[in-house]
C-alpha cells in the first residue's frame, strides 16, 4: 500500500474547521508479527496481525509521518480486529515503541526489535470486527519514521487486519492545530485542598502545566468548606486557577450552612446558591457540559420529578451539541464503596439523552467504567462512561472492597488529574499523575 497522508476521510469523524484541527491519516508502511513457537519463521505472508501469549506472538508496525505544519495535539494508533469468531480477546495487547530498522519480509521472533521504554497504552478487551483507537501521543514528536510493537501475556489471542486489507488495516492518526485556548480540554479531580497536606499543591502544579477548564469535583476545601479554609488551604494551590474553574459542590461544603463558603468563594461560576447546578458549552458549541449538585437533601431531592432532575432533562433537550459530559461529586457506581442509588434518576436522564461521560469524586481514588446503563448493565452503544477522580490531594483510599460490574481501571495510590480532551465526535482521556508518581491510564472513545 502506498503511503498517504490525508485529512480524515468521510468514513471517519472529521473535525470542524471552527476548532482549527487537522487530522492526518498514515497507513502502515510495514506490518507483520513474530511467533515464539517458530522463532526463525517470518509470518509476513499470513496477511493478519496476531497478539497473544503462550506462545508469545507480537505484532510490529511502521508508519512514516510527513506534512505536519502545525503542532501535534493528539495521535492514535487505529487497529481493527478481524471478523472471525476467535479474533477478540480479553486483552488486545499493550503498545510500545520499537526501533525502525527491521523489515516485514525478514523479521522473525529471533530477530525482533527490542522495546524502547515502557508501554505507551493498553488496548484492553477487544471484540471481533471492532475498531480500537490507542493513544500514542507521547510517541509522536514530529515528522519521521515511527515503529510500534503490540504484545500480550494472555493466551487468548487477538487478531487484527494487516495493511494488505486496505481501509481496515492499521493507521496512525495525527491531530494537529494551534493549542492553548483551553476550550477543548477539561482538567478534572475532586477531594482537593487540606492545610494538613501538600498533595493539593502537587496536583495544582499539574494544572500549572496544562491548558483547559478546571472541573473541581467537590470537597474542594477541607474539612467543611469554610471561608477561612478556602482562603488558607484552597486559594494558595488550586485557587491560582480560579478564573478557569467550573466547580461542583461536594458534601463537605455543606458542613458550612448552605455551603456559604463554597458559593461565596466561587461566586457566579458555581451556579445559583440555592441550586448549585448549571451548564456551559465547550469546543465551539460541539460539546455541552452539565454540572449537578449531588447533595440531594439540600436541593429538593434527586428523584425523578425533582427540580434538579426536571431542569437536567430540559437542559439536555435544549442543547444542540452532539456530545455531552456531566459531573457532580458523589458516584452512583463505585468499587471503593459509597456508591449511592439516589443518583440513578439523574444517571437515567443522562442515559436517555445520550450523554457520553460522567465525572465524579467522593471516593479518594481513581476508577474508570465501561459505558453502562443506569442499572449497571454494559451498553457500548448508548451507555454513559463514568470516571471517579477523587485524587485531587486530600488523601487516598487504596482499597476496592467489591469490584463493581463494568469497572475497567482502578488505582488508589496515585494523586493526579484527569485530562479529558474534547474533539468533534470523540473524546480522549489521560490521567496526569503528580511529579514522582506513575500511572499509565489513557484511552479514547467516540460520541454516540
Amino acid at each position: 500500500m502506498a503511503l498517504a497522508a490525508v485529512v480524515l476521510a468521510a468514513n471517519l469523524v472529521a473535525p470542524s474547521p471552527a476548532l482549527a484541527v487537522t487530522t492526518h491519516v498514515y497507513p502502515a508502511t510495514q506490518d507483520t508479527y513474530a511467533n515464539a513457537s517458530s522463532p526463525n519463521t517470518n509470518y509476513n505472508s499470513q496477511r493478519q496481525l496476531a497478539v497473544a501469549g503462550s506462545p508469545d506472538r507480537i505484532s510490529y508496525l511502521t508508519f512514516a509521518v510527513t506534512g505536519l505544519a502545525e503542532p501535534i495535539l493528539h495521535a492514535v494508533l487505529r487497529m481493527q480486529t478481524l471478523d472471525t469468531s476467535n479474533a477478540g480477546s480479553t486483552d488486545g495487547g499493550h503498545v510500545f515503541l520499537v526501533g525502525s530498522s527491521w523489515s516485514e519480509t525478514t523479521l522473525t521472533y529471533a530477530t525482533r526489535p527490542a522495546p524502547i521504554g515502557p508501554s505507551l497504552a493498553p488496548i484492553g478487551r477487544v471484540k471481533p470486527d471492532t475498531v480500537r483507537d490507542i493513544d500514542v501521543t507521547d510517541a509522536i514528536r514530529g515528522a519521521g519514521v515511527v515503529s510500534f510493537g503490540i504484545s500480550s501475556t494472555q493466551a487468548d489471542g487477538a487478531y487484527y487486519h494487516s495493511r494488505e486489507d486496505n481501509e481496515a488495516g492499521p493507521a496512525l492518526l495525527v491531530y494537529t492545530g494551534v493549542p492553548g485556548t483551553g476550550d477543548t480540554v477539561i482538567l478534572a479531580a475532586g477531594d482537593i485542598a487540606d492545610c494538613r497536606s501538600d498533595r493539593d499543591e502537587q496536583t495544582a502544579e499539574v494544572l500549572d502545566g496544562e491548558v483547559g477548564v478546571v472541573a473541581a469535583l467537590g470537597d474542594t476545601a477541607y474539612e467543611k468548606g469554610a471561608p477561612e479554609e478556602y482562603a488558607a488551604c484552597y486559594a494558595p494551590t488550586w485557587g491560582r486557577h480560579k478564573a478557569r474553574t467550573r466547580p461542583a459542590v461536594g458534601n463537605h461544603e455543606y458542613l458550612t450552612p448552605n455551603a456559604a463558603g463554597y458559593f461565596g468563594y466561587f461566586g457566579a461560576a458555581a451556579g445559583p446558591p440555592d441550586k448549585g447546578w448549571y451548564s456551559y458549552d465547550l469546543a465551539g458549541g460541539q460539546w455541552h457540559v452539565v454540572v449537578l449538585n449531588g447533595n440531594c437533601a439540600q436541593v429538593g431531592g434527586c428523584h425523578a420529578g425533582s427540580p434538579q432532575e426536571q431542569w437536567l432533562r430540559a437542559d439536555l433537550a435544549a442543547s444542540p451539541a452532539r456530545c455531552t459530559v456531566a459531573y457532580w461529586h458523589q458516584p452512583l457506581f463505585a468499587s471503593g464503596g459509597r456508591g449511592n442509588a439516589a443518583y440513578r434518576p439523574l444517571f437515567q436522564a443522562l442515559y436517555d439523552a445520550g450523554v457520553e461521560v460522567l465525572l465524579n469524586g467522593h471516593n479518594h481514588q481513581y476508577e474508570r467504567f465501561a459505558p453502562q446503563t443506569p442499572t449497571g448493565a454494559a451498553d457500548p452503544h448508548q451507555g454513559v462512561r463514568q470516571f471517579i477522580i477523587g485524587t485531587g490531594g486530600r488523601s487516598l483510599q487504596a482499597d476496592f472492597p467489591a469490584v463493581a460490574p463494568n469497572s475497567e481501571v482502578r488505582n488508589g495510590t496515585v494523586y493526579g488529574v484527569l485530562r479529558l480532551t474534547l474533539l468533534p465526535g470523540e473524546y480522549r482521556w489521560r490521567f496526569v499523575p503528580v511529579a514522582g508518581q506513575t500511572f499509565n491510564e489513557v484511552g479514547a472513545d467516540q460520541c454516540h
